[in-house]
This record gives structure tokens, sequence and C-alpha cells, in this order.
């Protein structure tokens, strides 16, 4: 079992990055944890080209363009359990969370064999599981960077097993370590995805 954690947080050691990261580590510690292997992404250290709004289909590839998320269309194709985390900025999620769920857009092609309007062929990701992470401050509202989140699994055919969010107090880096109950919470978050996935 392959689960993938992916963080659009622009600074390293980030609660983005230790939250995802405390994910991937109740994955681990679930009763299936010797097949489990977990990887872990950050999307600012990929070189990725905004959507291009192609309006056709690339397939068989993911994309017609090759960069940053060549990798992350594979990681995605393989993972049977996938978390995107986020920082939120200006009441969504960052530019480089956005970049790569514009990028996926293709998850589900156009057909074009129904000419009755803008229909769509099945998500490509359909059956897989995955999970939101978001960490705001204390001004920043979740609400609108969960609809984005959201929209990328759904359009992806991903069912969403857990979200979790986190409010900072300080623009501190990396708070959610001192965070022991939000910590737990995210391991468990972990185990959640993996019964979700074995219970499929």
């Amino acid at each position: 079992m392959r689960i993938i954690g992916i963080s659009g947080s622009p600074t390293g050691g980030s609660s983005t990055d230790i939250l995802v990261k405390s994910i991937l580590d109740g994955a681990r510690s679930s009763t299936a944890g010797n097949d489990i292997k977990t990887v872990f992404y950050r999307l600012n250290e990929k070189q990725i080209l905004p959507c291009q709004a192609c309006g056709r289909s690339p397939e068989p590839d993911f994309c017609f363009f090759h960069d940053g998320m060549d990798e992350m269309y594979m990681a995605l194709a393989k993972a049977d359990g996938i978390v995107l985390g986020s920082p939120v900025f200006f009441d969504s999620v960052s530019a480089q969370a956005k970049l790569f769920i514009d990028r996926t857009n293709c998850f589900r092609p156009p057909d074009y064999s129904d000419s009755s309007g803008q229909t769509f062929k099945p998500p490509r990701l359909k059956g897989k599981k995955g999970g939101i992470v978001l960490v705001a401050g204390e001004r920043e509202k979740f609400d609108s960077a969960l609809r984005t989140a959201r929209g990328f699994f759904i359009w992806a055919g991903i069912e969403i097993v857990f979200e979790l969010t986190f409010r900072t107090k300080t623009l501190a880096v990396g708070q959610a370590q001192d965070d022991i109950a939000k910590l737990a919470e995210a391991n468990s978050c972990g185990q959640k995805l993996i019964a979700a996935i074995l219970n499929n």
C-alpha cells in the first residue's frame, strides 16, 4: 500500500509539513504498517507550469506539458491514499497548492463523443482515498480554502476520509510541533485513512 503526502507550504518545516508527515506516521503505525510505503512531497521544490487550459484531452498522458508535475502524476496514479496540505493565504490555498490543483484538471478529460454538451470522462483516480490538511492564522478563514481543496478531491474522484485544520497563534514557523493534541489527531487521521482503504 502506498500513501503520499503533499505539502503546498512555501516554508520548510512549517506546520503544514509537520501535520502531513504526522499523518504519514500514523498510517505507518496502523495494523497494516509493515505493508505501507509513504512518500512526502513539497510542491515548492517542483517547477510547475500553470495550467494552460488546452481544452483537449492529453490521453494517454496526464498533460501535454512535461515539468515537475510528471513526478506528481505518477505518484498520484500509484498511490492508494493521498494527503494534500496547504497553508491558508487570503482565505484560499497557497499558490503552490493551487498550481498543483489546476494541473490535475485532466484527471477528468473532456468527452467529445457526447455532442449534447460539455461532458467529461470518469475521474482517472476514482476509488482512491485521501484527506485534507489546512493551516491558518488567527485572521484567516478555512471555508474558501476547504472548498478549493475539496474540489480537487471530488474532481479527481478521490474519496475524502478526513479534513484536519490547525490555527496558529503567531507567525513562528512549525507551531504544530508543540501541539501534542493536534499531532495525535493527525496521527489518528493517518490510521483512519488506512482503515478506509482496507475496508474499500
